[in-house]
């Protein structure tokens, strides 16, 4: 490096106010050195820490970024050293709920290197296993697009694919182009490796056929099914001959028991279902666990339909890794929510309920869960267009607002697209005069909250970057831990 330590090149860093994960990392994308695994870990430590004095994005990317342009090779060698080796978790709704409750199952049994705080690119991952005291086992939520790369580095030994939904159309492209990508990561796995895939969403229940003993997941409980696909749902059409699937029951978007009556592709066999589901509102959801003869009541504390989706992916990955069904049952019901996902927050005498919406999928299903639970009177919209949230914005007006709205007396409106968010309510039915905008995170916020009734919940909706922004502003006052202090 020049003569100059990782140690000297933090503390040059340090010089800059603010610091960017690319400019840090830029201080070594010309020198190639097979960094000592020991030294790497105790720099990234190092780097950690003084990355979130400087502020750049709270330490959880940054050692992965800064050590793998020394060493482009330090994630195959890390996954490596694993003695259980990795598990990976990918999904465009969910990834990070599933890997969350599977760490809560497998937690009390092995050392996880876990990217808790949702850092899921190559980075993300990287910088979990620099900073996991002695893991035994990977355990890494992975972003759609980032899978077949970082599959290929880590080699896992089990694979858990949640759902494929449109989303970020500028950075993924088609449902087609990232299913294709994880065709090839099925395809390129381990002979002795597992795959869990839902059965319930027709591209990623497909993979099954490319791997026998595969686990398949899904829900089977017609009651709970919506009359029809909604207008947004995705994947309606067949995969083999492109005619329309036929539903005996959709659940959450294109979700469900589908068959194409022309060819007959359909929904692979259930090898994990979940069957007699009880919905508590926003307290929760209740179903029976049931795989290989066996039957088990789990009680969720998180609501709705798409978190027996999460858990029936945490489960099938976990009983793939070996795990007894007590046992996940019992970390199931140990499980509260993944941070920004029906999310909790008490701030004095009220409290925020966090959910995070990307999607029209996501958002379609954070309205019919709060919609089912007793509407909200006010709500905090927040839409942002960071690269993150994906650039282009007119998902919005394919999420179904109309049935939150139709219970509101007042909604706030806020981030860098605040006044698409007004319009889209607009043009959704609610007056004009009941729409707040207040473009700054922090100040919505403290509008929703003067707004709220002592001892009321705010119900606040962000996309990814504003959920972020929100989370940090309210850790910032002291009433909840900042994000990446609560994962480490």
């Amino acid at each position: 490096m020049g003569g100059k330590s990782l140690i000297t090149l933090w503390g040059e860093g340090c010089k800059i106010p603010r610091l960017s994960d690319s400019r840090l990392a830029g201080y070594a994308h010309d020198v190639r050195v097979r960094v000592p695994l020991t030294v790497g870990i105790a720099g990234a430590r190092v780097a950690a820490g003084l990355s979130r004095l400087v502020g750049a994005g709270g330490g959880t990317t940054v050692p992965g970024k800064v050590l793998s342009s020394l060493d482009p090779e330090l994630l195959d060698r890390l996954a490596q050293r694993l003695p259980l080796g990795a598990a990976l978790v990918s999904a465009t709704n969910g990834k990070t709920t599933t890997a969350a409750m599977a760490a809560q199952i497998l937690g009390p049994r092995v050392r996880l290197a876990h990217n808790a705080s949702g850092a899921n690119l190559l980075s993300g991952v990287t910088s979990s296993l620099l900073s996991a005291k002695s893991p035994e086992l990977g355990l890494f939520e992975v972003d759609e697009a980032a899978l077949p790369e970082i599959a290929r580095r880590v080699r896992p030994r089990a694979v858990c694919l949640g759902n494929l939904f449109r989303d970020q159309l500028d950075r993924y492209g088609e449902l087609e182009h990232v299913a294709e990508g994880w065709r090839s990561v099925v395809q390129g796995l381990d002979p002795a490796a597992a795959l869990v895939v839902n059965g319930d969403d027709p591209q990623v229940g497909d993979l099954a056929r490319e791997r026998s003993g595969s686990i398949v997941f899904g829900l089977d409980d017609p009651r709970h099914a919506v009359p029809e696909l909604l207008h947004a749902a995705d994947s309606k059409w067949c995969l083999r001959c492109g005619r329309p699937y036929e539903y005996a029951a959709a659940y959450v978007g294109h979700l469900g028991a589908y068959r194409c009556p022309t060819c007959g592709h359909a929904r692979p066999e259930l090898g994990v279902a979940a069957r007699g589901i009880e919905l508590r509102g926003l307290d929760g959801v209740d179903f029976s666990l049931e795989t290989r003869g066996e039957t088990r009541p789990v009680r969720l504390a998180v609501p709705g339909l798409y978190n027996v989706y999460n858990a029936l992916g945490a489960a099938s990955l976990a009983i793939a890794l070996g795990s007894k069904l007590d046992d996940v049952v019992a970390g199931l019901e140990r499980f509260g929510a993944a941070f920004g996902r029906f999310e909790r927050i008490p701030i004095g005498d009220k409290r925020l309920l966090v959910l995070l919406v990307k999607n029209p999928a996501g958002a379609n299903e954070a309205v019919r869960t709060l919609v089912a639970g007793g509407p909200p009177k006010l709500a905090v919209l927040a839409l942002n267009d960071a690269i993150a949230d994906g650039r282009d914005v007119s998902w919005i007006w394919d999420v179904d607002w109309e049935p939150l709205l139709a219970g509101l007396e007042r909604v706030v409106v806020t981030g860098e697209r605040a006044a698409e968010m007004a319009l889209r309510c607009k043009y959704g039915g609610f007056s004009a005069e009941a729409i707040e905008v207040v473009p700054q995170l922090g100040a919505a916020l403290d509008r929703g909250l003067e707004l709220s009734p002592t001892g009321g919940e705010l119900v606040v909706l962000p996309t990814y970057t504003a959920m972020l922004g929100l989370r940090r502003i309210v850790a910032d006052r002291g009433f909840v831990q900042p994000y990446w202090e609560r994962a480490a």
